[in-house]
């Protein structure tokens, strides 16, 4: 079966691509390629030239793509001629937590529509309005996808969304959070909720001074405290720490123990591996189509998306797999001292930050970990040089680059143009381009003008400029936020590799355990109340760091046997009992 995708944004009128496709249109004396006043078009029935043609269109703008001649009887959406496509759909399952797992935009949003009921399935007819629902359900072989879909078409399912983006909720809603979750509680829980969550201080605040932490807390109350039948949750763990993400994983699987069907999208891998009963793998290409796997066991599905082939389908998902190191392998000998402080100290209003003494060496990277709002941000503000301190010092001479946490897009040019400015010609070849520029797709991203990308790609983009600077300590803060959960390993791997290969040293603010583990030497570990008083412990050796920062969390990991990754422990479970008694938090050992 062949798919022809043309990514209209890559041909709007007078760009690269629409010349080049207006050029070769009706050459062949055909209508295979079309082009109209503001509009192309490509059919999937072109003949053998034209389609050669159109895959050598400039900027990526056309996709030709073949697929199983099966998977046209699994078609779901399709949106037009040459838009998107969906194969399949995830089934909600009564008194279990389901998860999906897959890049950023390959149809998770648009699945979710469809069980929802908010978007009927087109079954591929993009032409004509979508068939009833009577003759959506008979395409579907009988189980819970099929039973499931009876009761949405018949109204007798009640859905409650958590959306992705939870950073516009300031524009849909102006008062504060009291008044927001009042209207939607039917379940008359918001103190318990509240209280839950650990969002009671912020009750009388309106939405718009919240942090993006404090929303999603919201966001999520508001999910629960609506009465459904099935509640879907989209990248919960965004914003959170790790205290928050468990306390999320607890609160989620009390739903489905109550008899819900509970649906979640989530990138963290340790927290969905921790949270669902099964998962879904979604697999395809950007912009162009969707394939939801069955499902799968939660620790079958998460490592063969890190192995990048799935078996059951026989598909290579990734060019090679995603590989977890054992740490004893990595070099105990450290560079060179690039910066070192001390006893530092910072007021920010109502917050205090404290430091020890401490210092990074070359080819070092520092995860730093610890609760929200417990100063971390606070200082790697303050090694870059963007905000003062009270009190203590910091070593002179070593060139920073920073990526603060919130990436501005006020860049007014295209990607190619902003990476030209920030770092001339470094970026267009070499080990760089192929180890930074490409590993994280921003070579795909250059003609797109840099206020249309979306917060994954600003962020990629903002990685590689960051490590495309020549400087000897980089910062990083909160990188793997906003990319999904191939995008977050790529990015460690890209960070890692850059200051071992160049002998420089990074420090790294992070909420998934997984990139830290892969990205991390050593741990700068946070302590203290949010908002209220922080104090830096460190830098330690990372089995140590961990072990003291997961211990405060109260929780234990060990390692996959397979994949080496690290897993989180059941509580109370003979393995989560074992490490305690050994004061091993995070097992090494595979």
């Amino acid at each position: 079966m062949r798919v022809a995708i043309l990514l209209q944004e890559r041909c709007k009128p007078n760009s690269n691509a629409f010349k080049y496709l207006e050029k070769y249109a009706g050459l062949c004396g055909g209508e295979c390629i079309q082009v109209y006043e503001d509009q192309c078009k490509i059919l999937e029935s072109a003949c053998p030239p034209c389609l050669i043609r159109a895959k050598l269109c400039p900027d990526g703008a056309v996709k030709i793509i073949n697929l199983p001649e099966e998977l046209d009887t699994d078609m779901i959406h399709q949106f037009s001629l040459n838009g998107f496509r969906l194969f399949r759909l995830p089934a909600p399952r009564k008194r279990q937590v389901v998860g999906i797992l897959g890049p950023n935009g390959i149809g998770k949003s648009t699945a979710i529509k469809h069980l929802s009921g908010s978007l009927r399935p087109n079954l591929g007819d993009w032409k004509n309005p979508p068939p009833d629902w009577e003759d959506v359900i008979t395409m579907f072989p009988r189980g819970e996808l099929r039973d499931y879909l009876g009761l949405v078409s018949e109204g007798e399912v009640t859905i409650s969304v958590k959306p992705q983006h939870i950073d516009k909720l300031p524009k849909v809603f102006d008062g504060v959070v009291r008044e927001l979750l009042e209207r939607v509680d039917d379940r008359n829980e918001i103190d318990t909720l509240s209280e839950q969550l650990g969002i009671t201080h912020i009750l009388e605040r309106k939405l718009g001074v919240l942090s993006g932490g404090e929303l999603q807390r919201v966001a999520i109350c508001a999910t629960l405290l609506k009465e459904a039948d099935i509640y879907f949750f989209d990248e919960p763990s965004s914003y959170l720490d790790i205290y928050e993400r468990m306390r999320m994983v607890l609160i989620l699987q009390a739903l489905a123990e109550k008899g819900k069907r509970v649906l979640v999208v989530e990138h963290d891998l340790a927290i969905l591996d921790v949270l669902c009963d099964l998962v879904h793998i979604v697999y395809g290409e950007k912009g162009a189509y969707g394939i939801f796997t069955p499902s799968r066991s939660t620790r079958t599905a998460i490592n063969a998306y890190l192995d990048g082939f799935l078996a059951e389908e026989n598909v290579r998902i990734r060019d090679k797999p995603i590989k977890f190191l054992k740490h004893y392998e990595r070099s105990n000998e450290l560079g060179s001292t690039v910066l070192e402080w001390g006893d530092l100290e910072k007021k920010l209003g109502d917050f205090t930050l404290t430091t020890g003494k401490g210092s990074v060496h070359r080819s070092e990277v520092v995860g730093v970990v610890g609760p929200n709002a417990t100063g971390k941000s606070t200082m790697i503000k303050i090694l870059a040089g963007e905000l003062d301190y009270d009190a203590g010092w910091v070593s002179d001479g070593a060139k920073i680059s920073y990526k603060p946490q919130h990436v501005t897009a006020d860049f007014d040019g295209s990607v190619q143009l902003w990476l030209d400015t920030e770092m001339g010609s470094k970026w267009r070849s070499g080990e760089f381009n192929v180890t930074v520029i490409r590993a994280l797709g921003v070579d795909k991203l250059l003609p797109k003008r840099v206020k249309k990308l979306s917060g994954g790609e600003r962020q990629a983009v903002a990685i590689a400029i960051c490590l495309g600077r020549d400087a000897d300590l980089y910062l990083f803060d909160e990188p793997s936020a906003h990319l999904d959960a191939n995008a977050r390993m790529v990015a460690a791997k890209a960070i890692r590799k850059t200051m071992e290969t160049n002998d420089k040293s990074a420090f790294v603010i992070d909420h998934d355990v997984y990139f830290i583990d892969i990205v991390s030497d050593s741990l700068l570990v946070f302590e203290g109340e949010g908002a209220v008083q922080g104090s830096a412990k460190g830098p330690f050796r990372l089995r140590e760091g961990m072990n003291r920062f997961l211990q405060s969390v109260n929780i234990t990991f060990r390692r996959d046997h397979d994949s080496k990754r690290p897993r989180i422990n059941k509580p109370a479970s003979r393995k989560d009992r074992e490490q305690r008694a050994i004061g091993d938090f995070y097992s090494f050992e595979h």
